[in-house]
């Protein structure tokens, strides 16, 4: 199950109270105070950590509780302090206040954390109240409360490369190709119903690549789960948006292509300025030499020719990625001006 939103309560525990406590022993019958200090309530620490790619392991605990401080006891002794309690999140997952709505932490890298819900202190026992005025003192301090509150969790996957396009256009038997993933591939619209991510090898260059789900005419209206698919691809540093040659619902290919670029500028222009390679597919159905010399002039590009299916060219491709990646930011591009390279792919 692939769960990339979640709500959840936080508390750091409560500290520990102090200790109203005096020395009492066979020849000091009116020995001083000596009650210790309250130890502190545990954090709640949020970490990034690699490996884990969705946050399903936090739909089913809701609320998360840190352990209390210990409290004061007597002969001077303080409570221990608790533990604070880690929560592990994947990298790329924004922590927002869910009754405030600000942004409290965005986790961009790899063990990066946030405390967000700190333990109280601990108490003050009654030596703490000692003076030359109160020599006995009685007073002593409860622990503080920890800080509490709900957060909303959204990842948004971080990723070198973001495979974009209409549903069915080979994203997925692309990625299968270039990479070690899986995902499930089939002849019908909307197969891939969430991110799948990748590693591609290019030299001693690791190249992460998102494989998002097709998109279709409305998704920054939210149509076809466009938010949902739409936000994976904001922190891609590069699209390769891919376009079947010859759709099985016969619609024209340019046309497609300008679908998805209209939809991106209008879910963010910051997007639609993202460097782009384009990727024509399926180019071994029957018309599609015919398709692609027509995708080629209406767009005034020049595509190379590549097959996903027997793996024909895509070393090129591989190459082509790399080489566009090496001379980008390793920052997001959200700002550089759009590189378009068309890329022919035949699935």
């Amino acid at each position: 199950m692939f769960v990339d939103r979640a709500t959840i309560y936080v508390r750091g525990g409560d500290g520990g109270n102090g200790c109203l406590s005096f020395r009492r022993e066979k020849y000091a019958p009116k020995g001083g105070p000596n009650g210790g200090d309250g130890g502190s309530g545990g954090h709640i620490i949020l970490r990034a950590v690699e490996g884990l790619t969705n946050l399903a392991h936090l739909s089913h605990q809701k609320h998360w509780r840190a352990e209390p401080g210990a409290r004061g006891m007597g002969s001077d002794c303080n409570g221990r302090n608790a533990q604070p309690l880690l929560i592990q999140v994947p990298v790329g997952t924004i922590i927002r206040d869910r009754d405030k709505g600000h942004i409290l932490k965005d986790l961009k890298a790899p063990d990066e954390e946030v405390i967000i819900a700190r333990g109280g202190k601990g108490g003050f026992g009654n030596l703490h109240f000692k003076s030359s005025t109160n020599r006995a003192p009685r007073q002593f301090e409860p622990g503080q409360p920890g800080e509490e509150r709900w957060i909303s969790l959204e990842l948004k996957i971080i990723a070198d490369v973001g495979l974009v396009g209409l549903p069915n256009a080979g994203k997925s038997t692309l990625l299968s190709r270039i990479s070690r993933a899986h995902p499930e591939i089939a002849d019908y619209p909307f197969t891939t119903k969430f991110p799948n991510l990748g590693t591609v090898y290019f030299g001693d260059q690791a190249i992460v690549v998102a494989d998002i789900p097709g998109l279709i005419e409305g998704a920054h209206e939210g149509h076809g789960l466009g938010h949902e698919f739409l936000r994976h691809v904001e922190r891609t540093r590069l699209l390769v948006h891919l376009v079947d040659a010859m759709p099985m619902d016969e619609s024209d290919p340019v046309t497609n292509y300008r679908t998805i670029r209209h939809e991106l500028e209008l879910y963010s222009p910051e997007l639609a300025r993202r460097p782009e390679l384009l990727v024509i597919t399926k180019l071994d159905v029957t018309g599609s030499a015919e398709a692609m010399e027509r995708i080629s002039h209406e767009l005034c590009r020049e595509p190379l020719a590549i097959s996903a299916v027997t793996g024909k060219g895509i070393p090129v491709l591989i190459r082509r990625i790399g080489e566009l990646l090496a001379q980008l930011p390793d920052a997001q591009a959200e700002t550089s001006a759009s590189v378009k390279i068309a890329v022919a792919v035949e699935a």
